[in-house]
């Protein structure tokens, strides 16, 4: 079963509803994620480089990536219905994939911010959320991190054939 015009309008509508306070939101996403795994802080640069003791939800960096993952998960649900799949551009996906297996990224994360970004976007639309929406949405992200973790077992793969070429 593909992704169905009325699990789209689910998403559209709930993301139009957040889009005024997206920022906000999607640090509180980041925020949230922290709160379940609290480790995961360590697998970003720009936080364990920072030794500044500035409130995370004052750190720009955080923000800027908090909004740029959560338009992402949107964005997914957009390509979904128009291409029944996930179409992040080639070289972003490749990015994206190595960033994750250098920064030891596991399936177990990928259900944290599963679980994070739609606890995030309940309590930010708690009258319009439904079943049916949490399932578009789950919908969306699930298509999103295969993608993503596609992406990483090719970059695996690089990094063994030039760790195997330089041995």
């Amino acid at each position: 079963m593909g992704f169905s015009e009325a699990q789209e309008e689910l998403v559209l509508r709930s993301w139009k509803a957040m889009k005024n306070d997206s920022e906000s939101i999607a640090l509180k996403f980041f925020l949230r994620i922290f709160e379940i795994a609290p480790g995961a802080k360590q697998m970003f640069s720009f936080l364990r480089d920072d030794a500044g003791d500035a409130p995370l939800e004052n750190h720009p960096k955080l923000k800027a990536h908090a909004v740029t993952v959560f338009v992402m998960a949107r964005e997914s649900a957009t390509q979904l219905r128009s291409t029944g799949d996930v179409k992040v551009r080639e070289a972003t996906l490749k990015r994206l994939g190595a960033r994750h297996v250098k920064a030891g990224v596991a399936d177990a994360h990928f259900e944290v911010v599963r679980t994070a970004l739609l606890d995030t976007i309940r309590d930010a639309v708690p009258d319009m959320w439904t079943p049916e929406m949490k399932a578009a949405w789950e919908e969306a992200y699930d298509q999103l991190a295969a993608a993503i973790k596609e992406e990483m077992k090719n970059a695996a793969v690089m990094e063994e054939t030039k760790d195997a070429a330089a041995a």
